[in-house]
């Protein structure tokens, strides 16, 4: 055997042995993937503090009843576009509201007028109960965090969630 048919033969089992390491790591990359997708994508926008289920049946006790957002970045961003949902599929869209970094808002059930800390769901009863959830999805849709409270304990589903 020559020298050049050998180096052909070593650098022949070197690059098939590369593509069997190779293809073994794909499977583990898009696992990873697809969990990351199910806890939503990694954002600087959360579901901070929750205020459920107000006494009263009152203006003032819905506009007591509250789920906060969070921008935890340095950076603004638009929430026009984005949803916030309970378990029972009562849903409010975000205005045109810019949020600013490390800034939040309140996203109030009852009536009253928007401001940059305050928005209102115009709602005449309350939504957020003792044992809910919260879901808030990006402009496409896409899940960004849950929250979860009740009988089953605290529960918060993004990694990546910080108060």
């Amino acid at each position: 055997m020559s020298a050049p048919s050998t180096t052909r033969r070593l650098l022949s089992a070197a690059l098939a042995a590369g593509a069997l390491i190779g293809a073994a790591a794909v499977p583990a990359a898009a696992h990873d993937d697809d969990r990351r997708g199910h806890r939503g994508q990694h954002s600087s926008i959360v579901i901070g503090d929750v205020q459920h289920d107000s006494r009263g049946r009152d203006a003032r006790a819905l506009n007591r009843e509250w789920v906060e957002v969070k921008n935890t970045g340095r950076k603004a961003v638009n929430l026009r576009g984005f949803t916030l949902t309970d378990r029972d599929g009562n849903r409010y869209r975000f205005p045109h509201l810019r949020l600013d970094g490390r800034s939040s808002v309140k996203v109030h059930t009852g009536h009253g007028r928007d401001t940059h800390r305050d928005v209102y769901q115009d709602r005449r009863h309350q939504i957020w109960d003792d044992r809910d959830t919260a879901t808030l999805r990006d402009d496409r849709g896409n899940v960004i965090d849950t929250e979860t409270w009740g009988r089953r304990g605290h529960h918060n589903d993004n990694n990546n969630h910080r108060r």
